[in-house]
């Protein structure tokens, strides 16, 4: 009976439009309601337990490092430098985007703020160049998802944090699957371009052109440089990685390129503490609703029942996909990520899989739901600051969503390439 008026709850909430870390804190407190008022004062404990973790304040310091970045307009000189690189090429903007959005995930981890910031920047640059808005929007859409899987990630974070996996492996360990997603992308971008008319940009940049560019943009993208190499070195931690990040990008924003006002460092701190709050909130009320589960059994029921299915571990890897993409479909990423990974990695642990491995596999696959709807975060985004209906864009999506999926099973399946690097660098 808990069960049913727990999912009652959360499901009945959402539906009237509750932000969802409010419906998952709701939920979780019916479901203790249910087991008798003495667990009552079990909820604030687990609220604070749930943040209680070092690494999370890493988070902060990655999405104030980005803020910073954004604002005083490095950003532009990363579009710049990936122009130079393949702007040449027929849908050359297309391409640039997507590179551009390699270089921009190494510094914010952040799929929202890949796509605002494109959004505003090569979205119109793209449209006056001759491109459809939607597929511009589209095209920023599908490499925004690149961020949260290149790290720093902050969901690779959260799930390292909460399961005890190596942050910095699941860095490591992110790196092949962005640069997948990037190539499939500009994959997708070249086998369609003429077809769809996509503009040819000038032809090939001179060497000067392209040192010019990458003097330009040689600071922004020193950061990611900066923050892999103090973590995987292992001179740092993680959340002290990411105190430098924010060192650094106030020394090059504020000091050599001389673009950030006092003004602009108030704007940027309040926005950096509305998306912490939000996320933090979700981790709260996710830890309520989430030792109701683990008291009631409810991971290893669902494990139960999966490997009732099959014990073929290639069939339960695939059900586990289509379970995370169906649920991201309707739930945000961090809710989706902070419920299930606690139900998920002990299952994946059973048939095999190593956690660094589980973990990315995971991660993954609720980034893609991030560009799918009815609810992905960066259509929304798009959608607002770009002004292009949703349904335009999700037209235009579908061909990058199915390559990224198709790079998700590879990625699922197929371990040696997820660890590669990992094993290269002994984490």
């Amino acid at each position: 009976m808990g069960t049913f008026l727990v999912a009652v709850a959360f499901f009945g909430l959402l539906a009237f439009g509750m932000p969802v870390g409010f419906a998952i804190g709701v939920a979780g407190m019916v479901g203790i309601i249910d087991m008798g008022p003495r667990f009552l004062q079990m909820a604030p404990d687990r609220m604070f337990a749930g943040l209680d973790l070092f690494p999370f304040l890493a988070m902060p310091f990655f999405i104030l490092a980005g803020e910073i970045m954004n604002r005083s307009g490095i950003t532009q000189g990363l579009v710049r430098l990936a122009d130079a690189l393949v702007g040449w090429m027929r849908g050359g903007m297309a391409h640039s985007n997507m590179v551009a959005s390699v270089m921009f995930a190494g510094i914010t981890g952040s799929a929202t703020a890949d796509a605002a910031a494109f959004g505003n920047t090569m979205v119109p640059a793209m449209e006056k160049a001759g491109y459809k808005r939607s597929y511009a929007a589209a095209v920023t859409a599908a490499g925004s998802i690149i961020g949260p899987t290149i790290p720093p990630s902050t969901l690779a974070i959260i799930y390292g944090s909460i399961m005890g996996v190596s942050i910095a492996g699941l860095f490591a360990a992110g790196i092949l699957p962005g640069l997948l997603i990037c190539a499939i992308c500009m994959g997708v971008i070249a086998l369609t371009a003429k077809r769809k008319g996509l503009p040819k940009g000038e032809g090939r940049p001179s060497l000067c052109a392209v040192w010019a560019a990458l003097k330009e943009g040689f600071l922004a993208a020193l950061l990611p440089v900066f923050i892999l190499g103090s973590i995987l070195g292992g001179f740092a931690t993680p959340t002290e990685a990411a105190a430098i990040a924010v060192a650094y990008a106030l020394f090059v924003g504020g000091v050599i390129y001389r673009a950030l006002s006092w003004r602009d460092l108030y704007e940027i701190g309040v926005r950096t503490t509305r998306i912490t709050g939000v996320i933090f909130l979700i981790i709260a009320s996710a830890s309520i609703l989430g030792w109701w589960m683990t008291f009631n059994r409810i991971p290893q029921a669902i494990a139960a029942t999966l490997l009732a299915v099959s014990d073929n571990p290639q069939i339960i890897i695939a059900l586990i996909l289509v379970l995370l993409l169906l649920i991201g479909l309707v739930m945000d990423i961090n809710a989706t990520l902070i419920i299930l990974a606690p139900v998920l990695a002990p299952l994946t642990a059973q048939i095999g899989m190593e956690p660094v491995h589980a973990g990315i596999m995971i991660i993954l696959a609720l980034n893609i739901s991030l560009m799918t709807p009815p609810v992905g975060a960066c259509l929304f985004v798009l959608a607002s600051v770009t002004g292009e209906k949703v349904e335009a864009i999700t037209r235009e999506l579908w061909p990058f969503i199915i390559a990224e999926v198709a790079i998700l099973a590879v990625i699922a399946f197929w371990s040696d390439l997820t660890l590669f690097i990992p094993r290269l660098l002994g984490l």
